[in-house]
């Protein structure tokens, strides 16, 4: 049986609570002086709040019957100004994919679905962040055409 996409609906919470959690020990363990281990980026209500706003879609991925990963999106417009092109984005706020899943394409799948999303809405691109402690998240996501757009730097005080 393959992976299934589809929009994200309460009952998944649970899961997707779940790999909250794991994207944040990966960021926490990559740079534990920016992220708190055990926590995660959204409660429950926030989760709740986002499945239901059609501004931000969420799809989940299932492997199995089983929710095994997800992607976050949220959908921005550039107006016009004197130096950008109006433009209509979805922007990928987050995916994850279960470490025991990977490897089984699903995260393939979950990055399909997003750009097919993208489409639909007529949208004229796709963008996201990468922290740069997330070596296999660049390249996966090279691997699927991406080409960096700007870097953000810092300097530890």
């Amino acid at each position: 049986m393959g992976t299934s996409i589809r929009r994200a609906v309460p009952a998944d919470l649970a899961a997707v609570v779940r790999l909250l959690y794991e994207v944040q020990e990966v960021h926490a363990q990559g740079r534990p002086d920016l992220f708190v281990r055990g926590g995660r980026k959204y409660s429950d209500e926030e989760v709740l709040r986002i499945f239901a706003d059609e501004a931000r879609p969420v799809l989940v991925a299932e492997l199995e019957g089983a929710v095994v990963g997800y992607a976050f999106c949220i959908y921005e417009q550039t107006p016009p100004s004197s130096s950008l092109r109006p433009m209509k984005t979805l922007y990928l706020d987050d995916l994850c994919v279960d470490e025991a899943c990977r490897g089984r394409h699903v995260g393939t799948a979950l990055y399909e679905a997003v750009l097919a999303l993208a489409k639909e809405s007529g949208c004229d691109r796709v963008t996201l962040n990468v922290w740069s402690l997330n070596d296999s998240a660049m390249r996966f996501y090279e691997r699927r055409g991406m080409r960096r757009l700007k870097v953000t730097m810092e300097q530890m005080l």
